[in-house]
């Protein structure tokens, strides 16, 4: 079996009209689309790596397109029970997008080939037609294809299914997303024997791992599909912003180069500009707006705006009619918008293949570089800015490893296989274990999640409503009863969206609110819950003024005030990856690394060396100084801000056991801060007691069980847990709970839990995605154990120059409209003359 392509070894031709096509654009088929076409005739499965513009995506299509095209002329009858060919899309956007570029090739070879999109924001009428007469080519999502497996027809509707084609794979193998598509496929190969699939990916680190994913496993060494791989590609030309404008201290919304952005816009075609955040797209293009005096055709797009407003967005930049979309995470991946000429990222990318992911965008060709611009938001943010152009320059990947299958998804696939038909347990449990996140799972466990859908478990089986299913007299399982069907598939997925209200813009006329008009897209309840009626706030790329919340709905009216808050979203951050957290931690001990920063950021280090110090490479740098009556810690472990907070929360612990009376601390991606009455530098003397036994490795141990038994945080974790495992339901035929009704029913659970069965399946769940996610313990432990015998603790007189950012954190309040950046350069300025006097 030949894995990476030889170019010379395909050389077949292509069958018309396929080969006409080509010559009358002029093209000639790239090797790695011949060679696909060559597997996919052997039923081969296939991972396709290759650079943006390679044309991997009709490379990963054309086989099913010359078969469909030759099934058609053989074919005897119309139509067909299901689709040839599924096409799996990590974003909805992506999905319509393949589906207007694929659809030309159709058109212009007249290949009687179907094509439709299924999402999320699919009408019911059409997926109602779409399985009464289904497309040849059906472009979805994972989660709809949980619901379409979950179907009592499923069966029969992929008895026709040749290939499934998973496009951007490397974005979904590492979530649970991945894990639900994960058992999807492994149920689609029972209805669909010999099934192909096909990968398809530009930013892959560890390619083996992502071969044996698209492959059914067998218990001993892992399976693994084959492998093409497209060498080459132009260079991307990537820079940091540069500006006369001072980079802030802190600060997460870049409101500081607004106006260099700006300009950047003016001077080319067409730019998308990415930020993190849904709050930080919200802010940039009102700031935007507000200085755009040429009326550029900038527009907004983010999962919380409505579906149709995200659409006109997407059809518009279709049609070359915009100047610049501001953006999240979106638009990251696959769509091919050849006219995007610049890609501007506002603040750190926290990853490298992100980063690479984005600037793709640009261009699009595979001979042409892509352009992008970082504008980084703070100082700690050009060091992690430059780490990542050059990670990308290397060609260096950092997407996270595929972690084992998540318990709380597999009861969801359990409970929906019950849901399509009855089940007999080793059956299933053979199927669950060939797909690769799960191939490790034991009997054991997963008849303790079989028990879990069936009974709630042990603390909770005398409650008959968590009894999702029951064993029949022939001993498979069914669901209990029938309206647990639609219940369940009202709340397939893995990803928990916090409680969110409909925003619609009504009118006022003398006092009185009048008509009905759009609905702008969805706000969260927990940022409603901080506004009054009155209040104006930034949303949908407007500012608006809530009149009002009635029948679950936000009503707001247009207004032209000047200072709106800015609504948050939970969730929405990404973490640093270790690659880049690395790359800044080389850049502090490498004066040689440090030689591309601008110049204010490295006076900025000079004179902290000068001052106190600059860490090494394995060095955690802790620092200790008094400031107005009180004592602080500062430490730079480079982790992410998730380990940070845990990190925090265990040292202020610790220090109230030594008598030190911590009053808090805060958190960044870069460094921690802890502040008591106690003088921190004068009990850490490094005789009696040391920094070193401070950051231990045991405070994982009896310190983490203490906390994580008072802490909000692993409920928090837990209230995710059950409502992917469906133990708690958020939407049910005709209603929807509330935010507050879900926390206090899984709050109540979890403490039921935690006191009669601290084993059970979903709090085992809970602690592995505490583990990576939320409290991200085992990157503490890593970071805890690197420094073990490398601490270096610096006894100060006053804040250093390295602290500035991180103190400038403590007790900030969220001060909204143009007065926010006057006041937070005030409180900079204090602090750097404090600290350079």
């Amino acid at each position: 079996m030949q894995n990476v392509l030889d170019p010379s070894r395909a050389t077949r031709t292509l069958p018309e009209p396929f080969a006409g096509w080509f010559a009358r654009r002029g093209w000639t088929p790239r090797a790695h689309q011949l060679d696909l076409v060559e597997r996919a005739e052997a039923r081969r499965s296939s991972l396709l790596i290759a650079p943006t513009g390679a044309g991997k995506t009709l490379a990963g299509f054309l086989p099913s397109l010359i078969e469909i095209e030759q099934e058609a002329r053989g074919r005897n009858t119309e139509g067909r029970d299901g689709p040839h060919t599924l096409y799996i899309s990590p974003l909805k956007a992506l999905a319509v997008d393949i589906a207007r570029n694929l659809k030309a090739p159709i058109d212009e070879m007249d290949l009687p080939v179907s094509i439709e999109t299924r999402t999320g924001d699919t009408p019911q009428s059409r997926r109602r037609r779409q399985k009464e007469n289904p497309p040849d080519i059906l472009l979805t999502t994972a989660e709809q294809v949980a619901l379409l497996i979950s179907q009592v027809d499923a069966p029969r509707y992929f008895s026709e299914l040749k290939v499934v084609i998973v496009d951007e794979l490397h974005s979904l193998v590492t979530s649970k997303r991945g894990d639900l598509l994960a058992l999807g496929l492994a149920r689609l190969r029972k209805h669909a024997p010999g099934l192909r699939v096909v990968g398809l990916s530009a930013t892959v680190a560890d390619p083996d791992a992502l071969r044996a994913w698209l492959m059914p496993q067998g218990g001993g060494a892992p399976v693994l599909s084959d492998l093409i791989v497209v060498e080459g590609g132009a260079k991307p030309d990537l820079s940091i912003l540069s500006t006369d404008e001072r980079v802030p201290w802190s600060g997460h919304m870049t409101r500081w180069a607004v106006g260099d952005i700006y300009e950047l816009i003016k001077a080319h075609k067409t730019t998308l500009v990415f930020v993190n955040t849904r709050s930080q797209a919200e802010l940039l293009f009102h700031e935007l707006w507000r200085i755009n005096e040429d009326t550029l055709p900038i527009a907004l797009h983010h999962g919380s705006l409505q579906v149709e407003q995200r659409r006109k967005v997407e059809a518009a930049m279709g049609r070359n009619a915009l100047r610049a979309v501001v953006c999240t995470s979106t638009l990251d991946l696959g769509i091919d918008w050849g006219d995007v000429d610049l890609v501007i990222h506002v603040g750190a990318p926290k990853g490298a293949s992100r980063l690479a992911q984005r600037i793709g965008r640009a261009n699009h060709r595979m001979d042409e570089p892509s352009k992008a611009i970082l504008v980084p938001s703070n100082r700690f943010e050009v060091m992690e800015c430059q780490a990542a152009l050059d990670a990308n320059y290397l060609g260096h990947q950092d997407t996270p490893p595929i972690q084992d299958g998540a318990l709380d998804v597999l009861a969801q696939h359990v409970l929906g296989t019950a849901v399509a038909e009855a089940f007999d347990a080793v059956e299933l449990y053979d199927e669950i274990v060939a797909a690769y996140p799960y191939r490790a799972l034991d009997w054991e466990t997963f008849e303790r999640v079989v028990d879990f859908v069936a009974t709630g478990g042990y603390a909770l089986r005398a409650y008959e409503r968590y009894a999702k299913i029951r064993r029949r007299k022939d001993g498979r399982w069914r669901i209990s009863h029938p309206t647990l069907a639609a219940q369940y598939r009202l709340n397939i997925g893995t990803i928990v969206e916090l409680a969110s209200l409909p925003v619609r813009l009504v009118g006022r006329r003398n006092g009185v609110l009048t008509g009905r008009g759009p609905v702008l897209g969805q706000l969260e309840e927990y940022f409603l819950n901080s506004l009054a009626p009155g209040d104006t706030f930034l949303f949908a790329g407007q500012v608006l003024r809530l009149e009002a919340v009635r029948e679950n709905e936000v009503l707001v009216t247009r207004t032209q005030q000047t200072e709106p808050k800015i609504p948050y979203y939970g969730g929405s951050k990404f973490p640093l990856t270790t690659y880049l957290a690395a790359g800044v931690r080389a850049m502090l001990a490498d004066p040689e690394k440090r030689r591309d920063l601008p110049a204010q950021v490295r006076d900025w280090l000079s004179l902290q060396a000068d001052r106190s110090r600059l860490p090494a490479m394995d060095e955690l740098l802790v620092e200790t100084f008094p400031r107005a009556n009180r004592h602080y810690l500062v430490a730079y472990p480079f982790e992410g801000r998730l380990a940070h907070q845990t990190l925090g929360m265990l040292l202020t612990r610790r220090l109230e056991r030594l008598g030190l009376h911590p009053m808090g601390f805060v958190a960044s991606d870069y460094a921690i801060a802890v502040w008591a009455v106690g003088d921190m530098s004068a009990f850490f003397d490094g005789k009696r007691n040391t920094m070193a036994s401070l950051f231990s490795e045991d405070m994982l141990g009896d310190d983490l069980d203490e906390w994580l038994a008072d802490s909000m945080l692993l409920k928090r974790t837990f209230r995710a847990c059950a409502q992917i495992a469906q133990l708690i339901e958020r939407r049910h035929p005709g209603k929807e709970k509330t935010g507050r009704q879900i926390t206090v029913s899984t709050d109540l659970v979890y403490d039921v839990l935690r006191s009669h069965e601290p084993d059970h399946i979903l709090l085992r769940a809970t602690w592995a995605d505490a583990a990576t996610g939320l409290l991200d313990i085992r990157r503490l432990g890593q970071m805890l154990a690197r420094v073990k015998g490398d601490i270096v603790h610096e006894r100060l007189e006053k804040i250093s120059p390295l602290a500035v950012p991180i103190m400038l954190e403590i007790g900030r309040e969220v001060v909204q409209g143009d007065g926010s950046e006057t006041l937070l350069a005030e409180a900079a300025d204090a602090l750097v003359q404090e600290a350079m006097a």
